[in-house]
């Protein structure tokens, strides 16, 4: 099934298919518009370097929210090494909403958790559209409590909407679950360091964010609440949700200066999808950036960094 185009993107395509004409006639009828067909190309990059690097708040959104945005899996293929996925949370099950395991980077052992969506309708379902269970986030704690165990320096990837909201999720302890990795985070005495590679999703998020740094890409989302569901709050209109996207200042940008995020890593321009490959060399080298400011880190200065970046967070006015 063909991509719905955003409504941003149309003046791309439309001038995409022009091009293509072109390009078709040029073959098929012995004709030569080599000329017109560079004059529309370059005009192609110049508008596609203005839209997307002016996106507004709900643009962005919908970028975040795109089915073919990388996984957690497609960067783990391409930043790490030998990597082999654990499962369990050894109380209940498997969640195939978040993976986790054990991989290296450049030769030093990491355990990486990230959330993990599906790419076609049957993956989505065994994956619970990357909304975790209980299990998932105890399965994430799991892991994190191993690395502490043998000193090895934790990745997670965030891209959900949300925990999932259903009511045997709430039976099997949901919101402890959160509770509990957002108090076992804090104290890790590893370095952590947690990238919105997509939407970030109230708790569901946060279960996986309390890190020494928490870096985004520039297309990505990090909120409390969806805009759809704040703007049913706030208005008790849910399609408002673009006049909520921009008055919650979800975006990269807008955390950066609230300095809730650290840093803002750069995407493929059209967005992570364009070149997943490239993007993992963008996502690395922020990673290995980190990684060696933190390994020089005693554990008490760990957990006085996570300390300080939380204690300092906002901006305050009187």
């Amino acid at each position: 099934m063909a991509k719905q185009p955003l409504s941003f993107e149309k003046p791309l395509i439309e001038l995409r298919a022009k091009i293509d004409e072109l390009k078709k006639l040029t073959t098929t009828e012995a004709l030569d518009f080599s000329e017109e067909i560079a004059q529309l190309e370059q005009r192609f990059s110049v508008l596609e370097k203005n839209i997307y690097t002016n996106l507004k708040p709900w643009d962005r959104v919908q970028v975040a929210r795109m089915a073919d945005r990388p996984t957690t899996l497609e960067y783990v293929e391409f930043i790490f090494d030998d990597f082999i996925e654990l499962h369990g949370d050894r109380q209940f099950g498997d969640d195939a909403a978040i993976v986790s395991g054990i991989a290296t980077l450049n030769d030093v052992p990491v355990t990486i958790i990230g959330h993990q969506r599906g790419r076609d309708t049957k993956e989505n379902v065994r994956r619970n559209f990357g909304m975790p269970h209980p299990e998932g986030y105890r399965k994430a704690l799991r892991l994190m409590k191993q690395a502490e165990k043998f000193n090895r320096p934790i990745v997670c990837f965030i891209d959900t909407k949300g925990a999932y909201p259903g009511s045997q999720a709430e039976m099997r302890g949901q919101s402890e679950a959160i509770a509990r990795n957002l108090v076992e985070m804090a104290g890790l005495t590893v370095p952590v360091i947690s990238i919105v590679i997509g939407e970030g999703g109230s708790g569901g998020a946060l279960a996986l964010g309390v890190a020494n740094r928490l870096h985004m890409l520039t297309n990505s989302t990090f909120s409390v609440i969806s805009p759809e569901g704040a703007a049913s709050i706030l208005w008790r209109d849910g399609s408002k949700a673009q006049q909520a996207a921009e008055a919650m200042r979800i975006t990269a940008p807008d955390l950066k200066d609230m300095h809730i995020i650290d840093e803002i890593i750069p995407e493929v321009l059209g967005g992570a999808q364009k070149d997943p490959k490239q993007q993992a060399t963008f996502v690395k080298e922020t990673l290995e950036k980190s990684l060696t400011e933190l390994l020089a880190l005693s554990k008490e200065e760990l957990i006085e960094d996570r300390y300080k970046k939380y204690r300092e967070i906002g901006i305050f006015t009187q």
